[in-house]
């Protein structure tokens, strides 16, 4: 319910659902879908709607005092009364392919500099991350670049530059990637990702019509689909990779290629604690050695 908190303190602030969702990173509808929610929740009107303008009820009134009130309460989580910390927290979101790869040697480094901080790992698609990080909810998150600009209160750190290409199994035959990718089954990069809207895009510039097969996230078990023979795909080659499993071939795009663009994403550097600092720095390190 934080979340939904936190939306209601931005839509009393600027008057409208859709210029709340600007503030914390989401969609007017979703917004409103939010609001409702909170509604049911509490069995209370919040606003009066009229035209654009969401004007709180006097129920509503009360509860966005008790809201900001909850929310202070919220932020002093784990800090003890004399106004020290009992070891500090850093939260830092990323997507799945990282969190397999670099991130475990970079969390061991992080705790031998700093042996009383602890962490919490979430994981979870691009665009969700990014929001939680608009909203306070993360103190960063390694995603894949959105195709359109971050809030002006956001940073982005590159880590990698991945190119895409087109996996196959091994004994098919053939290395022209148009013929093989419109004549064999697809198996393909979930659109609901960044990552995956990357491929949709491709496939409909370069006028490929593809067979569908099935439509999935995780790059892992794209690679192992493919590698079973159940089809082709277009997946990036991640900077942690040295080589693609045996069972198949990855074949170049050439002049087509595209790329996937890693990096991360956290609030202006006032915001952020010494240990995350320290976190986000070790992450820029890791990606230049790679």
């Amino acid at each position: 319910m934080i979340r939904e908190l936190k939306t209601l303190v931005a839509v009393a602030q600027y008057g409208t659902f859709a210029a709340a969702g600007l503030q914390v990173g989401l969609t007017q509808a979703a917004v409103s879908a939010q609001m409702k929610r909170l509604e049911e929740t509490l069995g209370i009107v919040l606003f009066e709607r009229s035209g654009r303008t969401a004007v709180l009820t006097q129920r509503g009134e009360e509860t966005l005092l008790q809201a900001q009130s909850l929310l202070a309460l919220y932020a002093t989580l784990g800090v003890s009364p004399s106004g020290q910390g009992a070891g500090s927290r850093v939260t830092i979101g990323a997507i799945a392919s990282i969190q397999r790869t670099v991130l475990p040697d970079i969390v061991a480094r992080f705790h031998q500099q700093f042996a009383e901080c602890r962490t919490r790992i979430v994981p979870g698609l691009s665009m969700d991350l990014m929001n939680q990080v608009d909203a306070g909810e993360l103190d960063m998150a390694v995603i894949i670049r959105p195709p359109f600009s971050l809030h002006s209160d956001l940073r982005w750190t590159p880590l990698a530059h991945e190119p895409f290409r087109l996996l196959v199994p091994q004994e098919l035959a053939g290395d022209c990637w148009r013929t093989l990718l419109t004549q064999h089954p697809f198996v393909r990069y979930d659109r609901a990702s960044f990552g995956g809207r990357q491929v949709d895009r491709f496939l409909r510039d370069n006028h490929c019509q593809v067979h569908d097969l099935c439509e999935l996230d995780e790059l892992e078990a794209i690679v192992k689909l493919v590698s079973n023979a159940v089809g082709v795909a277009l997946v990036p080659q991640p900077i942690a990779l040295k080589r693609w499993p045996q069972t198949v071939r990855a074949i170049s795009l050439e002049a087509h290629t595209f790329h996937r663009d890693i990096g991360l994403v956290h609030r202006a550097t006032g915001h952020l604690s010494e240990a995350a600092r320290g976190f986000a720095q070790l992450l820029a390190e890791s990606s230049q050695q790679l």
